[in-house]
């Protein structure tokens, strides 16, 4: 059989001659993608560096082949773009995935249902019926409930250095301009600053829970990684509780955010969602006593996936070419950056019925969704290592909010997704009442 024809570069709007598309992308985010996708298909080029996936079995290529022809996002300020380094860091990180994942299975994810409960109402009851924020509540939701999970006890001062730390990155989410890490910028010495700060506490943490006796198990996920074998180093110790903290705060936050816009507009789903938690239990129970989650609580389960469906959080997923490699019948050279465009695959009509409309029902019919056109975290061999806890607490968290609290905004009618870092609406603000029980 003949091989196909590389046919060089994906095309692309060419821009300004002296600033590119930044402008025109920076306006309008979703709206210049949705253009170009339009004009040039699924793959097109955004500058000569960077280029945008927006088909399903293109990005599961890119995303299980990283490590090998790709390597993850680089760090902030990687102006070098070392690539060799950034593929043998990769190398060390499934290592460190392998050892990781018996404390973040479905089983392990269990154990921290009463605590993720009990954190949920701890931070929703301090608001006191108030108005809130509630990507600023969710967040700090998740911020307690990741740190409780990952050190148990030794998790105070946790959460506030990780939300210094996610306030510090966000300039740079924001900004498609990069700076080098030499200039004396604001932003820079309170990202460096913050990332510090975090590194050091989290350092700390494991160097005195290794010097102090073994439990009779591990009780948290620094628990069983101090447990695994062979011993794993402080550094990777400590590099792999950062990492399993960022992804556990973000995403779900903002996905939680995303969950309660829906519930305010949706006062019969919230109905629904309360009769779900008040069956299988007693109205006072807070949590279902079964291993899956899914078992006894399905809808919230649906409502969770079909939010991640129009609102991933990662919506854009970014790997860099580490070689020269092909990406079906086009080229990309080293150093590419190819940003995986979630959000518009999970609302293509090619792949969804309705694709637009918000239907948890979709989730309850037990087809599964379409091919590998769902993709809230990622894909591949590095798909998102605490997924599975991600999910389970999002659903719990979704059937509590309905089963105990009266949820109201003022103004769930006017706000938008805001396209930057982290998708969720921004501004959202709402009320939580507690309901007499």
């Amino acid at each position: 059989m003949a091989q196909r024809e590389t046919l060089g570069r994906p095309p692309g709007p060419r821009g300004h001659w002296l600033t590119g598309n930044t402008r025109a992308y920076e306006a309008d985010r979703i709206g210049f993608l949705r253009r170009c996708h339009r004009e040039y298909g699924d793959v097109f080029s955004y500058d000569e560096q960077t280029v945008f996936v927006i088909d399903p079995d293109l990005t599961h290529d890119v995303l299980t082949r990283t490590g090998h022809s790709f390597v993850t996002e680089l760090a902030p300020f990687d102006m070098r773009r070392d690539l060799d380094e950034a593929g043998a860091q990769a190398t060390a990180w499934m290592s460190a995935r392998r050892a990781t994942w018996p404390g973040l299975n479905r089983a392990a994810s269990a154990a921290a249902d009463g605590r993720t409960v009990e954190i949920l109402d701890a931070v929703v009851a301090g608001g006191a019926g108030r108005e809130l924020d509630v990507l600023t509540s969710m967040r700090a939701f998740t911020a307690r409930a990741i740190a409780d999970y990952c050190f148990g006890a030794d998790a105070r001062g946790v959460p506030g250095l990780l939300h210094d730390l996610i306030r510090a990155t966000r300039p740079f989410t924001e900004s498609s301009y990069e700076f080098p890490a030499w200039l004396p910028l604001p932003r820079h010495r309170r990202f460096f600053r913050a990332a510090g700060d975090l590194t050091e506490a989290l350092t700390g943490i494991v160097r005195q829970r290794r010097a102090s006796p073994a439990g009779d198990a591990p009780e948290d996920l620094l628990g069983s990684l101090l447990a695994a074998e062979p011993a794993m180093p402080d550094e990777i110790v400590t590099s792999t509780l950062h990492s399993v903290l960022m992804g556990g705060h973000g995403v779900p936050a903002a996905a939680l955010t995303s969950v309660v816009w829906e519930l305010a507009r949706r006062p019969g789903l919230v109905g629904e969602l309360r009769d779900e938690a008040d069956g299988p239990v007693s109205g006072t129970a807070p949590l279902p006593s079964t291993p899956s989650t899914a078992a006894r609580l399905p809808l919230a389960e649906a409502v969770v996936r079909e939010t991640l469906r129009l609102y991933p959080p990662a919506w854009l997923m970014t790997r860099t070419a580490r070689t020269a490699t092909r990406l079906g019948d086009w080229s990309v050279d080293p150093g590419d950056d190819l940003l995986l465009n979630a959000y518009l695959i999970h609302r293509d009509p090619r792949w969804w019925q309705r694709p637009d409309e918000f239907d948890p029902t979709r989730w309850l019919s037990g087809r599964p969704a379409p091919g590998p056109a769902y993709l809230p975290f990622g894909a591949g061999p590095r798909v998102c290592l605490g997924s599975a806890l991600a999910l389970r607490q999002l659903t719990l968290a979704t059937s509590r909010l309905a089963q105990r609290f009266a949820v109201e905004s003022p103004n769930a009618s006017s706000v938008a997704l805001e396209f930057m870092g982290r998708l969720a609406p921004a501004g959202l603000r709402a009320r939580f009442a507690p309901l007499g029980r």
